[in-house]
């Protein structure tokens, strides 16, 4: 996912995910470097110390968000990562055209709210994911305009999309909503929160 950013004042996150947050984001990376870069690959577990960890990073991150990526290179044919975002980041609405690049979110801790929207802006549908929620993941079609919002600090999604990463065009980008680090992300997010109320 792209274009991630803090949304105005958010409640601090919890002390859970700060302690140790530089120990745990050097931990991090190491063990990711040494499993891609070593000369002996081996199996990459995703488990609890690793969601937590990768929290810690997005935690101290400005952006309110981390991600792993399981793929070695952007260029990799299948780009896998976990992402892990915390309330407050702003996710821009956004959509991919390519029509190799529908991207599948399973969320594997915390909770995750997705919007969907048409060409003009208007929300069309919306979802809670989770996994204990009815559903836990969604595969987006290219083309459709999304976003998402952090329910829960600590939460964490997988994503994977064709690959070669490709930045996203200016066609991509919704010229209806702000772009992140502007004026009006957090009130732009509190509007879509309110769907979730009720």
């Amino acid at each position: 996912m792209t274009a991630l950013g803090r949304a105005g004042s958010t409640p601090a996150p919890s002390t859970k995910y700060q302690v140790n947050a530089a120990a745990s984001m050097a931990q991090v990376a190491l063990q990711h470097n040494r499993r891609m870069m070593g000369p002996m690959k081996t199996p990459e577990y995703i488990n609890s110390s690793l969601l937590d960890r990768l929290t810690c990073e997005a935690v101290a991150a400005p952006r309110g968000r981390k991600n792993l990526n399981f793929h070695p290179a952007d260029s990799d044919p299948c780009n896998r990562l976990l992402n892990a975002i915390e309330p407050g980041s702003y996710v821009a609405p956004h959509r991919h055209n390519e029509e190799t690049k529908d991207e599948t979110f399973l969320v594997v801790r915390g909770r995750l709210a997705l919007f969907f929207f048409d060409d003009a802006g208007r929300i069309t549908e919306h979802a809670v994911l989770g996994p204990k929620d009815d559903a836990l993941g969604v595969n987006i079609p290219h083309g459709v305009w999304h976003s998402a919002i952090a329910l829960e600090s600590g939460t964490v999604f997988f994503e994977a999309k064709a690959g070669p990463y490709v930045a996203l065009t200016p066609d991509e980008k919704a010229a209806w909503a702000p772009t992140e680090g502007a004026e009006g992300c957090a009130d732009f997010t509190s509007r879509l929160k309110q769907l979730l109320v009720g």
